[in-house]
């Protein structure tokens, strides 16, 4: 299936599937700025080759989902989770297994808390509880353009001293994306300028579908004591640590991944 526009919440956002609608579907939420190309193909068609009805989407103000003026952006975190659940609709899927990557982590722990009926699982990978205590990011990123040579330095920085960036992968697909988004100026800061909101029924602690954490051990952005922290703030939950990977899920490490969250969403 190729991507397609549809109306979720209200509003215009862009999907793609892959797999069968009779597997478990997987929702793959990508951080910010990221649109779902991010999610690559290959590793989607890996994850739907393992039994998997997955499910990737532009967030709002990425890719081919609709758009802000660059600043102002009419939306909070809980319009996002709200856009989650409307793809589901839309695509007629009740539970679903939920994957929230770095700042959409935050859009996974609402879905979690405020839409428990529409979880089947929870996946958290590079983000954070947003603690005080924990180590701030060591990244240093480039100097703002709106080209691909800054988008692969920025990711480059997220990368920090991964030994499986690949420059030329990531210029391809950051070439790509530029292709194909409305507006790169609102794609680059939007979600920066938005209100980062929270669940109303709790925190972390309070969910209760089964949860996988997944951290690189050289993450830039939110070192790993972020993810050990997330990893004790829900009893129960389980810790794949990605060695060598940064703030991201490197190629090499795409097995791993995609074995661990084959396994964690089974049910």
């Amino acid at each position: 299936m190729t991507e397609q526009i549809v109306v979720a919440n209200g509003v215009e956002l862009c999907v793609e599937t892959f797999g069968s609608p009779a597997d478990p579907a997987v929702l793959l939420i990508h951080g910010a700025c990221a649109s779902m190309l991010w999610w690559e193909t290959e590793l989607c068609e890996r994850l739907a080759a393992r039994g998997r009805y997955v499910i990737r989407y532009d967030n709002r103000d990425t890719g081919r989902s609709i758009s802000y003026p660059p600043g102002a952006p009419g939306y909070t975190m809980t319009d996002l989770a709200r856009d989650a659940v409307g793809i589901l609709d839309v695509l007629g899927v009740h539970r679903a297994h939920i994957v929230g990557r770095s700042m959409s982590g935050g859009i996974a722990l609402i879905l979690g808390v405020d839409h428990p009926d529409r979880v089947a699982s929870l996946t958290f990978v590079a983000t954070t509880t947003g603690d005080d205590d924990l180590p701030p990011p060591v990244a240093e990123f480039p100097p703002y353009a709106e080209n691909a040579d800054y988008v692969v330095e920025s990711l480059r920085a997220y990368a920090g001293d991964s030994p499986f960036f690949d420059a030329e992968a990531v210029r391809t697909l950051a070439e790509q994306d530029i292709a194909r988004t409305r507006d790169l100026t609102a794609a680059l800061t939007n979600h920066f300028s938005m209100h980062i909101d929270g669940p109303a029924g709790g925190g972390f602690g309070d969910l209760t579908a089964p949860v996988l954490v997944v951290h690189g051990d050289r993450d830039p952005m939110y070192p790993l004591a972020h993810g050990a922290a997330l990893h004790a703030a829900v009893p129960g939950s389980r810790f794949l640590v990605l060695e060598g990977a940064g703030h991201d899920v490197p190629r090499p490490l795409w097995d791993v991944f995609v074995d661990a969250l084959t396994t964690h969403t089974e049910k």
